[in-house]
């Protein structure tokens, strides 16, 4: 490609002392649908609502900065209020810019266009100013069009009492809203109006945009420069007309790609790529040399760990599609060093690196020193670049645990008698030597020997074991167990009970850990090691309910006895309360 060139006479000295100078971004505002780029869905949206009059009452924008949310809604408020040349025209979705309305909307001085800054106008009181102008009808134009920027700044009041307004607007008035945080604006809102998101404009159609800016103003920029500056837009076309504007002021002649990464803050991407490429070889040194000379010349070290970031980002995209090489609009170094890269590095490697960078970026931005930081992450990426991932150290370490050596130890003998030999690894049998056999020990000062093993002591006491449910909760009322005692009387049913197993269902309203407590008791207090499940199955009464039912059964057998009869007949009304055991006198 060949540099960015016109042969358009540049504006005199005397031109510019009569005209005030306009920014670019001011100087190639869109005035039509038409002049916007990179929405083609809103404006054929638009078209289609124009074409066949079915306007809404308003519209809702959105998008990032710079995109044109502002631009737009001047255009429809032309669009809707535009007579043509010849004062009969219809709204349209080319606006003459010979009218009278035309005009005084471009030039901002229409008296029935009311733009207004939600976030210099946040309280109820603005948006009641508002309210009160609706009622009256437009001065000269068609509709009394309200455009309200930023208008997610506005209180929940304010919105509260635009609502009625907004849902009901007198036909001569339309509103226009403009936000860069759509979220903050409420549903009740949004219910209301039609949505429309302006979305990131590309690369491509940026640097197309700009070329022809470039034409226009006479000056001469090299490809690459123009395409760093429409990366560095970041979709916004505002930034970038921002940025372009900078770029021509810094030089009479052509502009560079080296001056652009200088305004930037920039890194050579070459210079990147040797970087990346130095540090994922383990080379820290190098790295940290080529880094030393690019913060020289005046790079940003965020811009450059930036920098390493988009370029791992891309060398991702190469290893899981390929086919983005043969993209004609990536730059010639990228494809390259792309290619040759990537065929180095594992996708666990450039995985790893990402989210090294990544938090590398964060410290960078934070610490008192970003080029400390910076070098720290470069560091750290070289010394893990050498390192294997977790997959291949498992690998390297299964079958290669070296075997140990059998070692013998000699028992240190007590009297006259034979102290066995430990056993070796091979040899399940003891091998007794004489005492006075010396040691294999060649030491000459040799360390005292181990005492002699003694084996573990016999249990004196026993445990208890229960070998029913009932001896269990006599164990646990033993025990002073009284929470759990009361729940294996009111929440167990009993399935099964088998030394060293029990199964139970519990009732409604049991604890949830119940079965692991008393196999907690049980292993703590006893000699076996027990199991308790949880079954399904019915089982057999609770103890509190068999109790229950053995005592009704007693004071039924009691009510049946002549002499309780007698007494019951007796004493009207009386009641049996308790049943126990007859207890007699013993000799």
């Amino acid at each position: 490609m060949s540099d960015i060139e016109t042969t358009d006479p540049v504006k005199t000295s005397s031109d510019s002392d009569s005209i005030p100078y306009q920014v670019l971004a001011r100087k190639y505002r869109p005035s039509t649908f038409s002049g916007l780029i990179g929405q083609e869905v809103l404006v054929r949206t638009l078209t289609n609502a124009f074409k066949t009059g079915r306007l809404a009452h308003a519209f809702i924008l959105t998008g990032v900065r710079g995109v044109g949310k502002t631009t737009t809604a001047r255009i429809i408020a032309r669009a809707l209020n535009c007579i043509g040349p010849d004062g009969a025209g219809e709204p349209t979705t080319e606006p003459c810019s010979e009218c009278e309305h035309c005009k005084a909307i471009a030039e901002d001085r229409h008296v029935d266009i009311l733009e207004m800054d939600a976030a210099s106008r946040t309280g109820v009181d603005d948006i009641r100013e508002l309210i009160d102008g609706v009622r009256y009808r437009p001065t000269s134009a068609r509709y009394k069009v309200y455009i309200i920027d930023e208008v997610h700044m506005l209180s929940k009041n304010a919105f509260n009492a635009l609502l009625k307004t907004l849902e009901e607007p007198p036909e001569h008035v339309k509103f226009i809203f403009a936000t860069t945080e759509i979220r903050k604006v409420p549903v009740t809102v949004l219910s209301r109006c039609q949505r429309f998101d302006l979305r990131r404009v590309d690369i491509q159609t940026l640097e197309g945009h700009f070329l022809g800016i470039v034409g226009e103003e006479g000056a001469k920029l090299s490809p690459i420069a123009l395409h760093l500056i429409a990366r560095a837009a970041d979709g916004s076309v505002r930034d970038g007309l921002s940025l372009l504007d900078q770029a021509i002021s810094r030089a009479e002649n052509e502009v560079t790609e080296e001056q652009i990464r200088d305004m930037l803050g920039l890194a050579d991407r070459v210079q990147s790529f040797d970087v990346l490429e130095a540090v994922m070889a383990g080379d820290s040194s190098g790295a940290l040399g080529m880094f030393e000379r690019m913060f020289a010349k005046g790079a940003d070290p965020a811009a450059i760990v930036e920098d390493l970031l988009e370029i791992v980002h891309w060398l991702t995209r190469v290893k899981v599609v390929p086919s983005v090489l043969d993209d004609s609009t990536v730059p010639e170094i990228e494809r390259v060093r792309g290619k040759e890269i990537e065929a180095k590095l594992s996708m666990p490697a450039l995985s790893r690196t990402w989210q090294m960078l990544l938090k590398g970026l964060g410290e960078v931005r934070l610490a008192p020193s970003a080029r400390q930081a910076a070098e720290m992450v470069l560091v750290r990426l070289a010394y893990t670049a050498t390192l294997p991932t977790p997959e291949e150290a498992l690998k390297s370490l299964e079958g290669d645990v070296p075997s140990q050596p059998a070692t013998v130890v000699q028992v240190a003998p007590s009297g006259g008698g034979v102290s066995p030999m430990a056993r070796t690894g091979t040899d399940d049998s003891p091998s007794p030597l004489p005492a006075a056999e010396p040691t294999l020990n060649s030491d000459p000062d040799p360390r005292p020997e181990p005492p002699p093993l003694e084996p573990p002591k016999a249990s004196v006491t026993t445990k208890p074991m229960p070998p029913s449910f009932e001896a269990l909760l006599a164990l646990v009322d033993d025990k002073r167990e009284g929470v759990l005692r009361t729940n294996l009387l009111d929440f167990v049913h009993l399935v099964s009970f088998d030394l060293g197993c029990i199964e139970f269902r519990p009732a409604k309203g049991a604890p949830s850990g119940l079965a692991g407590q008393l196999t907690d008791f049980l292993n703590a207090h006893t000699a076996e090691r027990w199991m308790v499940t949880v079954s399904q199955e019915p089982g057999q009464p609770t103890m509190t309910e068999q109790r229950a039912h053995g005592q009704a059964d007693l004071e039924a057998e009691a009510a049946r006895h002549p002499f309780v009869k007698q007494v019951l007949d007796a004493f009207p009304g009386a009641e049996i309360k308790d049943v126990g055991p007859v207890e007699t006198e013993k000799d």
